[in-house]
């Protein structure tokens, strides 16, 4: 039996073909998953003035039905890889599009904009479970040296979601009515589950008792964190709520470090860490969806309130940045198979850098779309290098059995990277007169959307920081587990 890939058929032999089906089922169930988790984070930002209009909300409620997905995404997503080690990444995943699909239903149905509010808490809360059980099943399903084309392509349909976020969300606004954003999650995970029941295989982590203290330090840290840049865009960074949050969420995460190094079964290796692949692996996520995030938030802003394109038609602007990972990540995935991920990463940042500052440099009160159009494109072509091979170098710097757990941690970094990139482009875009003239909007824009393209600038010295070669694996003491890697040098 081999393991050459989901595409492959031995007639002589009748156990490869389920293997190979095997490897196509996780790798259609997963992409599902991520595809309606990820499409989440976004759909609501084009319909907030429609949820206004129909729950009879203000701005600040209305922020909130964006926020309380995000804080409770990104704050649980480590607590879903942890689950998914202890009582199987099978089990929880359908658990967690059954809990998702609930809840996504709930929001359909609110009444008010309180329980609207709610509803996407616990969606978040779900999806943290799905979202890091997704790559580790696809980990688990395929071999290292075809790891890459698998991740690719669900790098490629993550990407899709996220350039399909607007776009649904303004065309299900204009066209029907704004409970069909959360109606549309429940034919789709009443279909996921029972496959993903049939068809997943089953799995579990190294670690046979879950690590109680550290799984709430960590939420608690994250979940600090994250308010506190939340509340950074609103209040200011000078405010004592903002600065109190950061000190306690940064208090926090440095006890459960503490914690982890001495906990019998702790959550989180800090042997993980001491990879030089997985450390700026992560670093280049953290900086990538901060600059990404960062500029999508004022760009949906720009393309509606100076240009004057409605809901559905800036989303569609917005394509060739991102909607280019649905077509060149699985190409990107595929070539890092060969040539290693490192390459990949550093030319992506240097191109989405590029793209967003001509965007910074050209922005202008009525322009024409062509010209931001190909800055876009030079942008979309960066995300679409960078997705899949910061996640094949998180899965391929650690030993098969910490995959869950460094999945969670480098979705948890992503999402707080996100939050992070818009309260601080938010910050220098915040102005009392910024609605009051489009010259003195687009001054703003620009100014913040260079600081986008000097994250992805950062995010360049941490992908240099990766090793031509990936190293072996590192087991919790630190010793090298599982075979080395093999990765052409760029």
């Amino acid at each position: 039996m081999t393991a050459d890939g989901p595409w492959n058929f031995n007639p002589a032999g009748g156990a490869e073909p389920v293997v190979a089906a095997h490897k196509g089922w996780t790798l259609v169930l997963a992409s599902a998953g991520v595809f309606m988790t990820a499409l989440d984070t976004l759909v609501v930002a084009n319909s907030l003035p429609a949820l206004r209009t129909g729950l009879h909300a203000d701005l600040k409620d209305l922020e909130w039905t964006v926020n309380a997905y995000n804080l409770a995404f990104a704050c649980l997503l480590l607590t879903g890889a942890a689950l998914g080690d202890r009582f199987g990444r099978k089990r929880m995943y359908w658990i967690g599009l059954l809990g998702f699909t609930v809840a996504s239903a709930v929001a359909a149905m609110s009444p008010s904009v309180g329980a609207l509010i709610g509803a996407r808490a616990v969606q978040g809360a779900f999806a943290a479970i799905v979202m890091p059980m997704t790559l580790t099943l696809i980990s688990e399903a395929f071999p290292a040296e075809k790891r890459g084309a698998a991740i690719g392509l669900w790098g490629g349909i993550t990407g899709l979601a996220v350039a399909l976020g607007p776009v649904v969300g303004g065309a299900v606004v204009q066209g029907l009515s704004w409970h069909w954003i959360f109606w549309l999650n429940v034919p789709i995970g009443l279909a996921l589950v029972p496959l993903a029941m049939w068809r997943l295989t089953e799995s579990r982590g190294p670690r046979p008792q879950l690590d109680i203290p550290g799984l709430v330090l960590a939420a608690a840290g994250c979940f600090a964190i994250t308010w506190g840049l939340v509340r950074a865009a609103d209040i200011g960074w000078g405010a004592g709520e903002t600065t109190t949050a950061l000190v306690i969420g940064a208090v926090l995460l440095a006890v459960f470090i503490g914690w982890e190094r001495r906990a019998r079964t702790p959550m989180l290796s800090g042997a993980l860490f001491r990879s030089r692949s997985f450390s700026a692996a992560n670093v280049v996520s953290f900086f990538m969806y901060a600059s990404l995030f960062g500029v999508l938030f004022l760009m949906m802003q720009f393309l509606q309130t100076v240009l004057g394109y409605s809901p559905l038609a800036a989303g569609l602007r917005t394509l060739p940045w991102t909607g280019a990972p649905m077509i060149v990540a699985p190409i990107a995935g595929i070539l890092a198979d060969r040539y290693g991920n490192r390459p990949f990463m550093v030319v992506g940042l240097a191109l989405q850098a590029i793209g967003l500052g001509w965007i910074a440099a050209i922005a202008e009160p009525g322009m024409s779309y062509l010209p931001l159009g190909l800055a876009l494109g030079v942008a979309g072509v960066g995300i679409s290098l960078c997705f899949p091979t910061v996640a094949n170098a998180v899965v391929g710097s650690v030993p098969p059995g910490e995959v869950g757990i460094a999945s969670g941690t480098n979705s948890a970094l992503r999402e707080i990277g996100g939050v992070f990139g818009i309260a601080i482009l938010a910050s220098v875009f915040a102005s009392p007169e910024i609605y009051s003239a489009p010259r003195i909007f687009v001054d703003h824009f620009s100014h913040a959307v260079w600081l986008g393209a000097a994250f992805s600038a950062v995010g360049i010295l941490a992908a240099l920081a990766l090793p031509v070669r990936s190293g072996p694996p590192v087991g919790p003491a630190g010793v090298e587990v599982g075979p080395r890697p093999v990765l052409a040098t760029p």
